[in-house]
This record gives structure tokens, sequence and C-alpha cells, in this order.
């Protein structure tokens, strides 16, 4: 609850800081004719939009699982967060990449770039708050304060965090290339260098959502927990005194803190059906306590299923869907 908190304090405090300075650039750029100004109120834009979108995504993946949805439906902040990502391509990274290109078939040199001065320096202020909340979001819980940042950007799997920490990143950085051309193009008198400076920004709104595009996609079909976590699950399950052997674990995201885990596991052949039926609990409970994210856990008990018709019993945590039962 308190990451998903912070993940709507970055968005909102995102979304708040664009809205201003996606206003005052295009004043800016209005009084002034600047394309790499130009490009930056449409990334601002852009970015507002995503972070609604974000925030509607998160409000829908919290809905109650229902008849239709009966795994609930977090995955629609996947789905949301990869529109997010075709329009920072194709309204961000596309216009801006057009602006750039314009400008420079038909360069109009800055006569006085003052208001780009005042607006890009407000800018920054704004984009290292929003920057900050995202990053802050990011570090939300204690299992990511223990790694380095890009490391903990590459595995993050809350499309909200991600996202808003690369957009805002990209924000700052396309600011200082604005500026850049602003000022080398006003002090060379050469009007070419702010629409490269557009197209620069363009060419990184791309390369961004290219890399969210990916990541966004491996949640959506079906990404499973890394190597550390599986180990983690495989040792809680053979330090279980009555199990016998089990299989590897199958894991998916269907959201950033909701991964269904579905167990094949051997018992010991002396124990009894309501024996095995407290080893499952038993089971259960020592994962669910150690990873919470597990929302649904489906275990197959094998001396069940090889010694009477009983059906293998599927388990889920508290305050998840009714459980359902796995066969094979």
């Amino acid at each position: 609850m308190a990451s998903a908190n912070s993940s709507k304090l970055a968005l909102y405090g995102g979304i708040g800081a664009n809205i201003a300075i996606a206003a005052s650039k295009f004043v800016a750029a209005y009084f002034t004719g600047s394309s790499a100004m130009l490009s930056e109120g449409i990334h601002s834009l852009v970015d507002t939009g995503n972070g609604v979108l974000l925030l509607f995504g998160i409000r829908q993946s919290l809905k109650p699982a229902d008849a239709q949805h009966p795994f609930g439906r977090s995955k629609e902040l996947y789905f949301w967060s990869l529109i997010v990502a075709i329009l920072i391509f194709a309204i961000g990274g596309g216009m801006s990449f057009y602006e750039g290109v314009k400008h420079l078939t038909n360069p109009a040199p800055i006569t006085d770039p003052t208001w780009n001065y005042v607006v890009l320096g407000l800018s920054i202020l704004f984009e290292l708050l929003a920057c900050y909340l995202a990053v802050k979001a990011l570090y939300a819980t204690p299992a990511a304060q223990k790694t380095g940042f890009f490391t903990t950007l590459s595995t993050s799997k809350d499309p909200a965090v991600f996202a808003s920490v690369l957009e805002n990143l990209a924000a700052l950085v396309g600011l200082v290339v604005a500026l850049a051309g602003v000022y080398f193009g006003h002090l060379l008198n050469n009007p070419f260098l702010d629409g490269a400076a557009s197209i620069v920004i363009g060419l990184l709104l791309m390369l961004v959502a290219i890399f969210l595009v990916a990541k966004t996609k491996r949640l959506l079909v079906g990404l499973g927990v890394d190597e550390t976590q599986l180990a983690q699950l495989n040792a809680i399950i053979q330090a279980q005194p009555a199990i016998e052997s089990a299989r590897s674990p199958l894991t998916m995201y269907l959201g950033p803190t909701d991964v269904v885990l579905a167990l094949d596991v051997d018992f010991k052949d002396n124990l009894s059906a309501a024996e095995v039926e407290q080893a499952i609990a038993a089971l259960q409970s020592a994962i669910s306590t150690a990873h919470p994210e597990f929302q649904r856990i489906f275990i197959e008990a094998q001396s069940i299923t090889k010694h009477s018709p009983t059906p293998a019993l599927g388990t889920q945590a508290p305050g998840s869907n009714p459980p359902g039962v796995l066969t094979v």
C-alpha cells in the first residue's frame, strides 16, 4: 500500500509540474519562435497526459475480480503503460523530430532568448522536484533500497514508477539540450542549432519509448519472477519436512504486487490426507509471509493424486479471490 501511495504521489507531482511547465514553454515558444521550446512544450504536454493515463491504469487495476475477470484486472496497468509508451514515441518523439526538421529547412533566428532562459530555468526546478518524487517511489520498498539505481529501475515491475522515472529523467536531459540549443543558437547566430536540439529531444523520447514498450511487453505476455526469487521459493519448499520433492515453481506477474504461483509438490508417502492438507497450509503460510506479492498460490499435491481420487488443492493468500482447483 505504501508503494502504491508513493506511485500516485509521484504521478500527481509530475502532472502538476508538467501542466505548469507546458503552459510556460508554449508561451515562450510563441514569443521567441524557438523550435526547441516548442518541442519541449509538446514533451511536457505528452507527459501530462501520460500521468493521467497511468493513474487511470492504477484505478482500473484495483477493481475486484468478477465472473469475467476471475484473476482480477491487475494487467490493466500494463496495458495503459503500453499506450503511454506509444504516445511518447508517436506524439512526443515524432512531433519533436518533425518540428526540428521543419526548423532546419526553414530556420528563424531567435531575437531575444530571455523568455526561453526564464522558462527553462523554472522548468528544470519543477522537473527536479518531479524526478525526486519519482525516484523516491522507485525506492519505496526495502528490497529496492539494497540495489543500485539502474538495477532497481530495470527490475521494477511497476509501470507507474519506472515510466515516471524515465519520463522525468528524459525531461531533464531534454531541458538541458533545449537550453544548449537556444544558448548556442543565439550566441553563434545559428538558428540551425535550435532545430538540431529539437531533433535530439525527439530521438531521446523515441529511445525512452522503445525501452518502455520492450519492458511492458514482457509484463503483458506473462513475465515470471527472477532467479533470485525462484531460489528463495525453492529454499522455502525444501525446508518443509513433509515435502519429498518439488518441480520448479511456475510464476507470472499479473500486477506489480500480484503474482500467481503454481507448485507441483510430491509429499512423503507415509502422510495421511489430513497431514498433507496441514503441510499445504504450512507451505502457503511460509511463502505468503516471505513473499506477500504471491496473491494466488496453487499447489498440486502429488501424494494425494497418486494414492486417492481427492483433487489437488488450490490455495491462495488471505484477501485474494476464492481458491481454485489445479489439476494435471
